[in-house]
């Protein structure tokens, strides 16, 4: 049975991520910090906790991945054609690309990557929000698009333990 404390519990850990607002890197250290000192109090902290660490490392390799696509291509592209003296007029190549409308399909990637980089942490706001209120109603939630690198298994005598990086 889940207690009141619990469910509180379990909601504070989802709700320290929005500390990456103050504190980089907050989103990973406050709920690790939470759910390593509270998760052999209950299995649902100890869930809930894991849930909430879990879909903050995906949210980051996600973002990782979109920034190694866009980053490149916009460098690249910018660079593309341009001679040195372009830049000496505040980025009237930028300005002229833009107007001819002479984008490359690779800069539509880069501009893809960074919308969907946009979408994910508009989407990571709400998950985090919507993760709070099941948890705090006492449901279990699990956060879609979540790679699982931490997963609970349970001992023979019925508690749980960790194990990073297991398959299901």
């Amino acid at each position: 049975m889940t207690t009141t404390n619990d469910k509180n519990t379990a909601t504070l850990i989802h709700l320290s991520a929005f500390s990456q607002y103050l504190i980089p890197f907050g989103n990973f250290i406050f709920p690790i910090i939470l759910w390593s000192a509270l998760k052999d109090k209950s299995v649902y902290i100890n869930e809930q906790g894991k849930q909430a660490i879990n879909f903050q490392l995906s949210i980051f390799l996600y973002s990782l991945v979109l920034a190694l696509i866009a980053i490149p291509i916009f460098i690249i592209s910018l660079l593309k054609g341009a001679a040195l003296s372009a830049f000496h007029h505040n980025g009237e190549y930028l300005l002229q690309q833009l107007l001819t409308g002479s984008w490359s399909n690779a800069i539509i990637i880069g501009f893809t990557a960074i919308l969907l980089f946009i979408f994910l942490h508009i989407i990571e706001f709400f998950f985090i929000i919507y993760a709070a209120v099941k948890t705090s109603n006492g449901y279990d939630f699990k956060y879609p698009i979540t790679i699982p690198f931490l997963k609970c298994e349970l001992n023979k005598n019925g508690t749980a333990t960790i194990s990073s990086l297991q398959p299901e």
